[in-house]
């Protein structure tokens, strides 16, 4: 039977471990892919054409606004960044494509894609997650405040959301097998699989 491959969104707050859950899940299956975005930044020592980013000038990203060929953008520090619709068209044909966005492009992903599944990724509570962000040793205490800010006006989305997934100490492995497991279901909804019913009827 033809399985239709989903476009999954996972937002989480900083220190909630999407990269870390993210990489766990890509070693668990080959059948997921991840979305790279599209931006206007210079690129940084060591970065790669179309790994990191899909690096385009100003001029063409906003070409790209105009002619409503993203799927979600915004515009952050002065440089645009955004998912560029026919990327990710081509590489649900093969896989799952997972977009690691924030909260104000998960909902404008679900007015594009009404069929999407949205997940929130969370550390157990806000103790955890500032104990994490403070643990990086890499922050100061002003941005380190600002992350938890936001943290909370994401939370605030969270019935927004299809699914929310637990990021526990240590826990990487659980959380991607979450994730998983809700890909799992999901494909199997009946009204992603009308085809099977249609086909009592010929």
């Amino acid at each position: 039977m033809e399985k239709k491959n989903l476009l999954i969104v996972v937002s989480g707050p900083a220190g909630s471990g999407k990269g870390t859950v993210l990489r766990e899940l890509l070693k668990m299956s080959d059948e997921f892919a991840i979305s790279v975005s599209a931006t206007t930044r210079t690129p940084r020592p060591g970065e790669v054409d179309g790994v990191n980013y899909f690096y385009i000038t100003r001029e063409e990203f906003e070409e790209n606004i105009k002619k409503d060929t993203l799927i979600e953008y915004t515009e952050y520090c002065g440089n645009y960044y955004g998912t560029l619709n026919d990327k990710v068209r081509k590489m649900l044909e093969d896989k799952n494509v997972i977009l690691e966005i924030e909260v104000e492009g998960a909902m404008n992903v679900k007015k594009k894609f009404p069929e999407s599944v949205l997940i929130l990724l969370l550390p157990p509570d806000y103790k955890t997650l500032e104990a994490r962000l403070r643990g990086r040793g890499t922050e100061p205490d002003d941005v380190i405040r600002e992350r938890l800010a936001q943290s909370r006006n994401e939370v605030a989305h969270f019935d927004k959301y299809d699914y929310v997934v637990i990021n526990q100490n240590e826990g990487a492995y659980d959380a991607a097998l979450d994730i998983l497991n809700i890909t799992k279901s999901e494909i199997k909804r009946t009204s992603r699989r009308l085809e099977v019913k249609e086909k009592f009827y010929e």
